[in-house]
């Protein structure tokens, strides 16, 4: 190598300083180039100090009684807290509401409670609870409109604290911070929350369904789902109804066009029986009645309320001169007249049911009606929306309902839509709820096939709480998670054993004996006497009636003799298992056995 290679090798390898590659004063500095960006440093994620527990008091394993609990730390979150409808054997009972013991227990820890829509699985045991609890209550301009219009009934010695919100708030409260999103149902003022909490952002979708052309031309918020699902989602809770269903659910707008059908060259009077809370379905009842130059009616109170509610509030659209009372139906041809009406899920007591079996003080319909059902049988309705239709065929009126024509369309997503909120979330977990267990166990599957963990989707029963990290979600315990049933303006004192008698006096009847004695003395005044009320009729099982009252006789004349002590409730006790067996070797029957003893 050559002197001069070497020197240029040595000028090659001279170790440059940090001021060697500073620019010379004056001169200008390089441009970036687009799309680079200084790599930002790395900052160590904190670790929250607190735990993140969700617990669903309702609304797993039942369509109703939704209501899920959120917890950080010490503070506590409601979302929405609704009823359920009483299953068959529970005679006598109005509403099944959920037990709030848990959160009895845990008062202190309570922040807000938040509404995502004003159906009754939602919001119908709020009066309830607000007889015992005082807390902020947040819910959209309809939401809380349904929800006053509820409230005087129930007489509430404190007045709540209801919230006005809107799509795109945020509430901050405490630890939390709950932004309010968009969605399609089918009530108007829908939400879906986002709630930011220090361990991560859990998201409730409420009900939802995507409605590309909704009614009220407000889509379901995609966009702002794909930008928290950007940022980062911890747990998912998402609906579950319709998750057995494959593709989209179809737009309200397809019952329009079936309305149409239907009202073209129709000369009868059209009765149409649908959800009273389905704002935009009854919105397009009144427009298509308009356009064929109909009259239309209301009936039901429910139906009533929110049709007040929805009109006063701006949700609904009615034209003057169009509402007219039922009574005023009178003057006007079948042709003339569109009547709207409770009574879509067979409610024994609804307009509907009783104008079809015929007890309706105000309406009979007949072969110049055409009744239209919109709306599909909630799970366990079908028997009961059956017999409607049946009975109303029978009777010469047409009938047309989901199975027959397109006048209905669901709420809720299918399989297509759950996926899309899915993929645009991209939740760590997921937590399956609103549904029973068939429905959440399909909406697992659909989270399995976007690539969340099986461990990472729990299927929970109510009352589990599950606490939440970075590493597992895990059933930490059990809350008192029961049933409260309501009968008339009973809450909760109607339980197992007063619903077991009740089953025992509708299969088996019931046998009443009274006995007169002289306790302290001790002997009997009189011969015993026994009625029967669902268990035999009395003039033709004579000979068992006396087989009994001798029994009755015999029995508590060895008590009342041999007894050194003369106690009234054993006494009844005696005569009630005696004349069990008895019942029973004789009939194969277990009638509810009633003793009184009069003291004379």
């Amino acid at each position: 190598m050559t002197n001069e290679k070497k020197t240029a090798s040595k000028k090659r390898a001279v170790k440059k300083t940090p001021a060697d590659f500073a620019p010379e004063k004056g001169a200008q500095k390089p441009a970036k180039r687009p799309g680079t960006k200084k790599p930002a440093a790395k900052k160590a994620a904190k670790k929250p100090k607190e735990k993140l527990r969700i617990v669903a008091l309702g609304g797993l394993d039942e369509i109703g009684r939704n209501l899920t609990v959120i917890e950080y730390g010490k503070e506590m979150l409601i979302f929405d807290c609704g009823l359920g409808f009483p299953d068959d054997d529970m005679l006598g009972v109005d509403l099944v509401i959920p037990d709030f013991t848990y959160i009895r227990e845990n008062r202190d820890k309570l922040r807000a409670l938040f509404l995502t829509h004003g159906h009754e699985d939602h919001i119908g045991a709020l009066p309830y609870f607000l007889r015992d609890f005082h807390v902020p209550v947040y819910g959209t301009k309809l939401t809380l409109g349904i929800l006053e219009n509820k409230l005087p009934e129930h007489r509430l010695e404190v007045k709540p604290d209801l919230n006005c919100i809107s799509a795109g708030e945020r509430i901050t409260t405490g630890s939390f911070e709950v932004e309010a999103i968009r969605v399609n149902h089918s009530i108007p003022d829908s939400l879906a929350f986002a709630v930011r909490t220090p361990a991560g952002t859990v998201v409730l979708t409420g009900d939802f369904k995507i409605d590309l052309t909704p009614i009220d031309g407000e889509m379901t918020d995609l966009t702002r789902f794909g930008e928290i699902g950007r940022e980062g989602v911890k747990v998912l809770l998402c609906e579950s109804t319709n998750a057995e269903r494959a593709g989209y659910t179809p737009s309200e707008r397809t019952v329009g066009r079936a309305l149409e059908e239907i009202f073209h060259g129709c000369k009868k009077r059209v009765v149409i029986a649908t959800f009273s809370s389905n704002v935009h379905r009854v919105q397009q009842i009144i427009d298509t009645s308009v356009r064929y130059g109909r009259k239309v009616a209301v009936m039901g109170r429910s139906m009533t309320n929110i049709l007040s509610a929805a009109r006063e509030l701006g949700y609904i659209r009615i034209p003057e001169g169009v509402l007219i009372d039922v009574e005023e139906m009178r003057a006007y041809r079948p042709g003339q007249i569109t009547l709207i009406t409770t009574g879509s899920q067979g409610e024994p007591m609804s307009a509907l049911s009783r104008m079809a079996f015929g007890s309706h003080t105000q309406v009979s319909l007949g072969v110049d009606d055409l009744v239209v059902i919109s709306a599909n049988p909630i799970p366990g309705n079908d028997r009961a929306v059956g017999r409607i239709i049946n009975e109303l065929l029978r009777n010469h009126v047409n009938v047309v309902y989901s199975s027959v024509a397109d006048v209905h369309v669901s709420g809720h997503a299918c399989q297509e839509e759950i996926r899309t909120v899915m993929a645009l979330l991209k939740p760590k977990y997921l937590i399956p709820v609103h549904g029973e267990y068939k429905h959440r166990a399909q909406t697992k599957l659909i989270g399995t096939s976007l690539g969340i963990p099986e461990k990472n989707i729990p299927l929970l029963d109510i009352g589990q709480v599950v606490e939440v990290s970075d590493k597992e979600i895990k059933v930490i315990e059990t809350a008192p998670a029961g049933k409260l049933l309501v009968d008339g303006s009973g809450v909760g004192d109607v339980g197992a054993v007063v619903l077991r008698d009740r089953r025992a006096l509708s299969q088996e009847g019931l046998v009443a004996v009274v006995i007169a004695a002289d306790i302290k003395e001790g002997y009997l005044m009189a011969e015993p006497e026994i009625a029967t009320r669902g268990f035999v009729y009395v003039k033709e099982s004579q000979d068992l009636i006396d087989e009994m009252r001798y029994l009755v006789r015999d029995v508590a004349d060895d008590y009342l003799f041999n007894s050194r002590r003369i106690d009234e409730n054993e006494l009844k006790n005696k005569v009630r298992d005696e004349l069990s067996r008895f019942l029973f070797s004789k009939t194969r029957r277990r009638p509810v056995v009633l003793p009184i003893v009069i003291r004379v």
